[in-house]
């Protein structure tokens, strides 16, 4: 049976909690999806785990749509939430419906995922009347890193905690079905958590939300210039695979590879 974002609902509702994990494409997908995660996010993380860029600011549309898809082939009875790039939303509604939609039509998400609070819900608003389900993001937002100064804690003080409280008020009142925090205080996290009757997922947000993220190419050790602080490495897949690459090259360079010393049968 496919999950839906009704199936978050009464997951939030139960008090069980569940994972959101990155894709991008097919074949990470099924394993994905393999492991049991309910929830694959294609995020615009992909233009620096993926694209090797240096923040996902370069992430155009095209690149969303191409890497959706296919994730969606790999993974059909996932709830696949497809991440809207920078500027394919913050220009105006009409693009922001547009953009969202090409995700939807072409793309074969089940939802978008859009960063910002109050600011935004009137978008998301928008979105929500076009029949379109949409994941709010707030706290550290990714494409407002040059505005935040870096990829820096939010939500540090008393006047950020409320601004954080009013941001997930106003986007469940827009009509997000769930809401991603990334990177705040815990304790700031589990006031919004209890304070909204929508599923929050965690991303460096301590323990209290109704579900976590993480970059999967982090979780498993295969992006390695950087490890944020919130991540826990489950496995070093990296190292592995290029141990097992090193491998296969010194068998070639040795003859060993292939055994019937590279006759064809």
């Amino acid at each position: 049976m496919a999950f839906t974002t009704r199936h978050l609902a009464e997951w939030k509702a139960k008090g069980e909690r569940f994972t959101m994990l990155t894709a991008y494409d097919y074949s990470w997908a099924r394993l994905v999806s393999a492991a049991g995660v309910p929830v694959i996010l294609v995020g615009d993380s992909l233009g620096q785990v993926v694209l090797g860029y240096k923040n996902t600011l370069p992430v155009t549309m095209a690149d969303m749509v191409h890497h959706t898809a296919a994730v969606v082939r790999g993974a059909p009875e996932s709830l696949v939430v497809a991440d809207m790039p920078f500027l394919s939303y913050q220009v105006s509604t009409t693009d922001a419906i547009r953009n969202a939609g090409r995700l939807i039509q072409e793309g074969g998400a089940q939802a978008v995922k859009l960063e910002g609070g109050e600011d935004m819900a009137e978008v998301v608003a928008a979105l929500v009347r076009a029949d379109i389900a949409v994941m709010g993001h707030i706290g550290l937002t990714p494409q407002a890193v040059h505005q935040l100064g870096g990829y820096r804690t939010q939500a540090v003080d008393e006047a950020g905690q409320q601004r954080l409280l009013a941001d997930a008020r106003a986007l469940e009142q827009a009509g997000v079905f769930a809401l991603v925090l990334e990177k705040v205080p815990a304790a700031a996290a589990a006031a919004v958590t209890q304070a909204l009757a929508i599923p929050t997922i965690g991303c460096g947000a301590g323990p209290a939300c109704d579900g976590q993220v993480l970059v999967t190419y982090d979780l498993l050790g295969v992006f390695s210039d950087y490890k944020p602080s919130f991540v826990k490495r489950y496995a070093e897949l990296g190292k592995t695979a290029v141990e097992a690459m090193s491998a296969f090259c010194e068998e070639v360079r040795n003859g060993i590879f292939p055994t019937d010393g590279g006759k064809t049968p």
